[in-house]
């Protein structure tokens, strides 16, 4: 069937093709854009014969109900997903907030600073790397209760600076530590 075929063809369609894009996509003004699409479609199409001109209408139109769906569920997603993010204005850090954790973290890293290395090592390891004890110990060639006895000093020398976060400072890593 040439295009001007197919094109008679969705005009004769058309009411039936309306009905079933109201019925897939649930509101009429988003089944007359599909329409359009596909009217718009069909005069990109190169002229070449199409079988069953009706069943290739229907299903065009399934195909880009289904396409609206998706694109409408993935920007709902990302809509929610962006208000997710969002913090609410009490979790946003006030200026005073920032500069003393900033404060805190120069703190922190001139003590760090100052420790020696095999403890530095071990501490920045353990807290920013995540290691568990145990890699610790075969990275730096000592035993666990030697990288215990290291974090246990950085962190006696992190309390003793003034400079000791509290809260901050979780016990996810003594957690996971018992469990190994």
């Amino acid at each position: 069937m040439s295009e001007s075929g197919l094109k008679a063809v969705f005009l004769e369609e058309r009411p039936m093709l309306m009905r079933l894009l109201v019925a897939r996509l649930r509101n009429r003004e988003e089944a007359e854009d599909v329409l359009q699409d596909m009217w718009l479609k069909l005069d990109q199409l190169v002229s070449k014969p199409v079988a069953q001109p009706a069943a290739y209408l229907y299903r065009m139109a399934s195909n880009l109900a289904a396409d609206r769906r998706i694109s409408a569920a993935r920007g709902s997603a990302r809509d929610t997903a962006w208000l997710d993010v969002q913090p609410e204005a009490d979790e946003q850090p006030d200026i005073e907030r920032t500069l003393i954790a900033r404060e805190r973290l120069a703190q922190i890293e001139a003590t760090l600073g100052a420790m020696p290395e095999r403890m530095q090592t071990a501490f920045r390891l353990f807290r920013i790397e995540e290691l568990p004890q145990k890699q610790i110990s075969a990275r730096l060639g000592i035993s666990v209760s030697g990288v215990e006895k290291l974090l246990q000093r950085a962190y006696r020398q992190i309390s003793d600076s003034g400079s000791a976060p509290g809260e901050g400072f979780d016990n996810r890593h003594r957690q996971s530590q018992e469990e190994d």
